[in-house]
């Protein structure tokens, strides 16, 4: 970290961290606050590292977090659960959620990151190993994702016509008898 932050610095970039990162050593943590705060004040693109990360993790500490929450507010009958309010709980709940994910090495699975998140973003797998990605093969997935109909959990514009079509087709025939 220390080698990075003043590249960080130069190009205006802030570190953010995800994960439990209380159950790293104390060096460690330290370290990692020392680079937070050194790169606090810049207000250009965010790197957000995630260590010590899991997805399902971060859903239980999500959820303890809203059990807390409705507990120090009045008891569990308080206790308000929705996409929302787990959105608000989440590590990244000061961050976007993603458009596209990126799988190095031919790769057909999230691996238990960012399962929430994920939702609606798009996938592009490469069988690229990490190690060989370069800008080119960024700009591939980049490429592909703009290519991309983006539906966010809904049918493709085809599909809607194509369904509507046949709602009104067999409306029309259901009306001739």
């Amino acid at each position: 970290l220390h080698a990075e932050v003043p590249t960080l610095n130069k190009n205006n970039i802030r570190l953010e961290y995800i994960g439990r990162q209380h159950e790293l050593p104390s060096d460690v943590q330290k370290q990692m606050e020392w680079a937070r705060q050194a790169t606090a004040s810049n207000t250009g693109m965010v790197l957000t590292l995630a260590l010590n990360y899991s997805a399902r993790s971060e859903l239980v500490d999500a959820f303890r977090s809203l059990v807390q929450a409705a507990a120090s507010n009045g008891g569990l009958q308080h206790l308000h659960v929705d996409e929302d309010s787990i959105s608000r709980h989440l590590y990244t709940r000061n961050l976007p959620d993603p458009d596209l994910v990126i799988r190095t090495s031919g790769e057909m699975r999230l691996s238990n990151f960012l399962l929430w998140q994920l939702a609606y973003a798009e996938i592009y797998v490469t069988q690229t190993l990490w190690p060989d990605f370069r800008g080119v093969q960024l700009l591939e997935g980049i490429t592909e994702f703009q290519k991309r109909e983006r539906r966010y959990g809904g049918l493709a514009q085809d599909q809607e016509h194509a369904r509507y079509d046949r709602a009104h087709h067999d409306h029309a025939k259901t009306a001739r008898h």
